[in-house]
């Protein structure tokens, strides 16, 4: 775990970017197999109730993927190999109040031409906008020896 007495620097911007592009191909992957069973079950959810439906479901498996890893670690599979990690302000692990409030505070800022991630190249600690409102940084994990 994070020795909290050791202040990591913040995790660069580049970095966080190959990230998210890393973490896009793994979330894609894990979406796809977690929509076979619902469209199995419930056949096509190409409009209405159905598509509602697995809208939320979606959105319910990105969260417990995110959250899970967040909470738990504070890495996700691709933070892990670009060696970022998700901490509180203070340097510690997350809540599980932030982990919602980050998550749903990025889906927006994301899909929004990545506003909330652009944010970053003028904050002046050069924080994504979800992180700055849920009280959250990525830092930067030393290596290994």
């Amino acid at each position: 775990m994070q020795d909290n007495a050791i202040a990591h620097p913040p995790a660069p911007f580049l970095a966080r970017i190959a990230s998210m592009i890393y973490e896009l191909l793994l979330v894609l992957a894990v979406l796809f197999v977690a929509s076979l069973p619902f469209l199995y079950l419930v056949g096509n959810a190409q409009t209405g109730w159905r598509h509602i439906a697995f809208q939320a479901y979606v959105i319910g498996v990105l969260f417990a993927y995110f959250s899970t890893f967040w909470l738990r670690s504070g890495q996700t599979l691709a933070m892990k190999t670009w060696r970022i990690r998700l901490v509180g302000r203070d340097g510690g692990p997350i809540t599980f109040k932030q982990a919602l409030l980050r998550f749903c505070l990025a889906l927006p800022g994301i899909l929004l031409a990545g506003a909330g991630v652009w944010w970053a190249l003028f904050d002046r600690d050069r924080q994504f906008l979800h992180d700055r409102f849920a009280g959250t940084r990525l830092v930067r994990v030393p290596r290994k020896a």
